[in-house]
């Protein structure tokens, strides 16, 4: 296989959530060797799962989703559950996985000494967790000048929030977008979490990260990026920015509708929970969407003669559409509209995605097979390059799989000095009975 864009570029992440993990993504898929480093005594929440459990402890340690891991027989039974997150799984192919703890002496000088090594530093932390740790900038560019460090905090590294606890569901509140997306009828509440912010500021920090290497390569000297969540997602809400900023004008919500024009909507198709999008931009696509239902008699009336009229008499028309689309399959309908040049697509549901021949015939899905979890397909990669073909090169690693590797292979330890790491509490594929689960502390 040709080599990788990023060979010999080497990340040490110490990320959680999916921002950070996300970036590392993007990195190791195309051949940077990304080093996960982890604690046997802490496990952030989210990364590994929305709340691994060590099935050791009692089921009443920690309520609500924490509990829900818990089940007798658990240690008999693959009894390691932060190995088998969906997400993680899906987030961490091609990486690898380390574990020491930063806040012992130990730890500490190895985690510097692979700081060394490497080209990358990258933490997705709250501001205060790097500082308490005290590895900020100055630290780690002092244990290696030419290291490139990314810092993604919701809010940055300056400023009157940089101490604000934030998820990406707290992030779409703050720029807005909890706001301007959801149903013309219904208020905010009625809004799910989403989490854009964590995918969008993920694969930015990506991109800004490559262009460093660039920098790098040119100047011969490492630098500091810091990246706030929030900022690197804010531009993708222009519209509504330069709306208020040129207009003083609020946006609302506008549910499945396009404020830019109609006929734009989610309509309901035959069999349970069955929806088709459908756009309608010109006069032309429209008269083509006429002639699929048939030319019905109510599509000459003049509320509809034109792209103003028919927006403003959008709430009918989606009733009259409605009334046609219940009637028809969803895929079917979208070949119909389609082969008549009428922008239209079915909504389906994720099972309809594993199984859609577009999907199957760019070979989107791959098939991994992990120790721990089984064989199963995962998303692929974003994008292709005609002359360097991919495909995954690792499975995502259980908790310290490459502790060998990284301290014996990578940083040169003799096997008294790794057993030493053994019994401080560093090395290992377990999680310790001292584990603590974001702030919470099992007794």
């Amino acid at each position: 296989m040709p080599k990788l864009p990023l060979e010999g570029i080497r990340v040490l992440g110490m990320t959680q959530m999916w921002a950070g993990p996300t970036a590392e993504m993007h990195l190791s898929d195309w051949g940077a060797e990304v080093i996960k480093v982890e604690s046997l005594h802490y496990l952030a929440v989210g990364t590994r799962g929305p709340g691994p459990r060590h099935p050791r402890f009692a089921v009443d340690v920690v309520k609500g989703g924490y509990a829900a891991y818990y089940k007798e027989g658990y240690d008999e039974v693959n009894g390691r559950p932060w190995n088998r997150s969906v997400m993680f799984n899906v987030h961490s192919r091609n990486k690898r996985s380390c574990t020491l703890d930063p806040m012992k002496p130990l730890g500490r000088e190895m985690l510097k000494r692979l700081v060394q090594i490497s080209d990358i530093f990258l933490e997705s932390n709250q501001p205060s967790v790097m500082e308490n740790l005290n590895l900020n900038y100055e630290v780690i560019s002092a244990w290696n000048p030419n290291i490139i460090m990314a810092s993604m905090s919701g809010f940055g590294q300056t400023g009157p929030m940089k101490y604000y606890r934030s998820l990406g569901a707290h992030q779409e509140d703050f720029m807005g977008h909890t706001y301007v997306r959801g149903y013309i009828d219904r208020d905010v509440t009625a809004n799910s979490a989403i989490y854009h912010g964590d995918e969008a500021s993920g694969t930015t920090a990506a991109f800004v990260l490559v262009m460093a290497l660039h920098q790098r390569k040119k100047t011969g000297k490492g630098m500091f990026i810091d990246l706030a969540q929030v900022e690197a997602t804010m531009p993708q809400l222009g519209d509504a920015v330069m709306d208020f900023t040129m207009n003083e004008r609020i946006t609302e919500r506008f549910g499945n509708r396009d404020r830019h024009g109609a006929v734009q909507g989610c309509y309901r198709c035959l069999g349970e929970d069955r929806w088709i999008a459908i756009t309608i931009r010109t006069d032309e696509e429209w008269a083509a969407f006429c002639r699929v239902m048939g030319d019905p008699d109510w599509t000459r009336d003049e509320k509809f003669a034109d792209p103003l009229s028919r927006y403003r008499n959008h709430d009918e028309l989606d009733q009259r559409i409605h009334e046609w689309t219940s009637r028809h399959d969803h895929f079917a309908l979208m070949y119909m509209l389609q082969n008549a040049g009428v922008a239209a697509g079915p909504v389906e549901h994720p099972d309809d995605a594993y199984r859609d021949p577009q999907m199957r015939d760019r070979e989107f899905f791959q098939t991994v097979t992990h120790a721990e979890c089984g064989t199963h397909s995962y998303p692929g990669y974003q994008y292709r390059m005609s002359r360097t073909p991919n495909s995954f090169r690792l499975p995502a690693p259980c908790m310290g799989e490459h502790n060998e590797y990284v301290f014996k292979t990578l940083l040169k330890l003799s096997d008294e000095e790794y057993a030493e790491l053994e019994r401080d509490g560093h090395v290992g594929m377990d999680l310790v009975p001292d584990l603590q689960i974001g702030k919470y502390k099992a007794e």
